[in-house]
């Protein structure tokens, strides 16, 4: 299995040099660097109004300044901290979005250079997969927040801290790209009992697209790697277990 995984992973890689595929690599690019732009500000901006609000609190209770102050600079310190863990749990969610208007274009060019024999897929409504994409981001993003206590408190234990954000975020990245992969090719229960008897193997994948999307500069274009590698994923499952090219179209 690990090798026909990262067989599948050097198959993405090498497939940087397709004209198609990196057309969509630039636009994933720009994407995604405007949506880290967007989730640094807007957290800088959360835990800037945070501070404020608590010493203009503190300032209120007639303490003395010196402790408004270093209240203050504590905070500011925190700030900075506090945007980089931000961006590191809200960006795997964050990038479904992004997803959901490329999910076609990556598709399409994966199976054309490895899949040339497979039929038209189903043509999925963008705001069908924006739907799903926000939804996925939505539990993504409560999950995450429900596990940062444990996150922290594991914080000076690592690899078990890894393991547990890998964990959590490579079932999730697994789930929903393997299924907005296979939906455009089979019925929605197909989709999914195929997911559960290869539960193992979309999860390694999860896990490898989570690895990626916290890495700096690779995570950029991690979502245009995720998504090819589930592509391949989802056809070696799918020839495996026998089912039908196009059941959905």
């Amino acid at each position: 299995m690990l090798r026909a995984m990262f067989a599948a992973l050097s198959k993405v890689i090498a497939q940087f040099s397709d004209p198609a595929f990196r057309g969509v690599l630039l636009r994933a690019l720009a994407a995604s660097t405007a949506l880290f732009v967007v989730v640094w500000i807007g957290a800088w901006l959360a835990l800037s109004w945070t501070g404020t609000v608590l010493s203009d609190w503190i300032a209120a209770q007639d303490v003395d300044g010196y402790i408004v102050t270093v209240v203050q600079w504590l905070f500011g310190a925190l700030s900075v901290a506090g945007v980089l863990v931000a961006s590191f749990l809200l960006f795997p969610a964050a990038t479904a979005v992004i997803l959901s208007f490329l999910l076609e274009d990556i598709a399409a060019a994966v199976e054309r250079r490895y899949y040339p024999g497979l039929p038209a897929a189903r043509d999925q409504p963008v705001m069908e997969a924006l739907r799903a994409a926000l939804a996925f981001a939505g539990i993504t993003i409560l999950l995450n927040l429900l596990a940062l206590p444990l996150y922290l408190l594991l914080l000076f234990v690592p690899p078990l801290n890894l393991f547990v954000f890998y964990g959590l975020n490579g079932y999730l990245l697994g789930r929903e790209y393997f299924e907005l992969v296979a939906l455009r090719r089979l019925e929605e229960t197909v989709a999914r009992r195929l997911r559960r008897r290869y539960r193992g193997r979309v999860f390694m994948a999860g896990v490898i697209g989570a690895f990626l999307l916290t890495l700096p500069l690779i995570n950029l274009v991690a979502p245009i790697v995720a998504t090819g590698l589930m592509v391949h994923v989802f056809e070696q499952v799918r020839r495996h277990g026998g089912v039908p090219e196009a059941a959905g179209t």
